[in-house]
């Protein structure tokens, strides 16, 4: 089996990002479908290993290609940039910085063809803007860092895929930023990405705007017609399963219930809320539309439990499931 070589970036070292990282490197599966190799510092995944009772040694390496990627052994390409006395559970720029050279670093490497997708832990947005990098989130950071000029954030459940048209901007911002051309290319990087994993022809399902999706122009300002339906006409002329515009609050029911392989939401609460309804503890979290594949977990650096062991792996063990079926061979 070709396991392709996924680079697990360990997050704010003062999040929950080093306990999960362990935790999950501690499941022999993982190491049955990919080679994971962590971007990060080695003592604080150390210090993670004793705080969550993880049977699991940590060995450095410089590069990917020196790993042995053997279960029970977390290889680390250790940058070494945080103190071991960094508390846990404060926000620092210091941790901030590290968490941006973690992800940096796996650029690099995935560009290079060293590391066959990137699987990220979970980073603070203020720590991060603190240490100087503006960005929102991961996200952007990954674009800017990539030279990507628009990428697509998605969310993946049980049950439910959901692509965002628009994301960290405010409402009022989303609506006025939508048009037919932005809902086009979303509707494509996610079905391009659904293609790469397996499903020849993607069901998709594209939400409305307004209550209703508008209610035939009842609701809102004509926005459905003006800025989606024609992208619905693109790209059914293609010969593409799409429906839509659709109301959101029926769309996710039939999502749900097997109708779709993907939705395309308008704004980031539309498709947020019933992704962290259904699965607040499992979503992951995709980039549609990098020149490298990039998984997340779906939950933030969780401040309040950091530094306990309690902190749940399950979202970055599916993460890193999906990273190894989204992975060109």
């Amino acid at each position: 089996m070709n396991r392709p070589r996924i680079g697990i970036t360990m997050g704010d070292p003062a999040g929950v990002g080093p306990e999960v990282v362990v935790k999950a490197l501690a499941h022999a599966e993982v190491y049955a479908r990919s080679r994971p190799i962590v971007i990060g510092d080695a003592k604080r995944l150390g210090r993670a290993v004793q705080l969550t009772r993880t049977h699991l040694a940590i060995r450095t390496v410089a590069q990917p290609q020196a790993a042995r990627y053997e279960p029970g052994t977390a290889d680390c390409i250790d940058l070494a940039l945080v103190p071991e006395d960094l508390p846990f559970g404060v926000l620092s720029p210091l941790a901030g910085e590290a968490a941006y050279c973690y992800v940096e670093r796996a650029v690099t490497l995935a560009l290079a063809g060293s590391i066959d997708a990137i699987c990220t832990a979970p980073l603070n947005k203020e720590a991060l803007n603190a240490a100087g990098h503006r960005y929102p989130g991961h996200t952007e950071l990954l674009a800017e860092l990539t030279g990507t000029r628009e990428v697509s954030l998605m969310l993946l459940a049980p049950n439910l895929r959901v692509i965002h048209v628009t994301t960290h901007i405010g409402l009022l911002d989303a609506v006025a930023k939508i048009d037919a051309g932005l809902v086009d290319r979303t509707i494509t990087r996610g079905r391009e990405l659904l293609q790469r994993a397996g499903i020849e022809e993607p069901r998709i399902a594209v939400c409305g705007i307004n209550p209703h999706a508008g209610e035939g122009g009842l609701f809102g300002r004509g926005e459905e017609e003006a800025k989606i339906v024609p992208a619905m006409a693109l790209c059914r002329a293609r010969g593409w399963r799409v429906e839509g515009p659709l109301p959101a609050d029926t769309l996710f029911f039939r999502a749900l219930r097997g109708d779709f392989d993907l939705v395309v939401a308008m704004y980031h609460d539309q498709g947020h809320g019933p992704v962290k309804a259904v699965a607040f503890d499992l979503g992951v979290n995709v980039t549609a539309g990098l020149p490298v594949v990039r998984t997340s977990v779906d939950h933030g650096t969780a401040f309040d439990i950091a530094g306990t062991g309690r902190a749940d792996e399950r979202s970055l063990l599916e993460a890193l499931r999906q990273a190894a079926l989204l992975a060109p061979r």
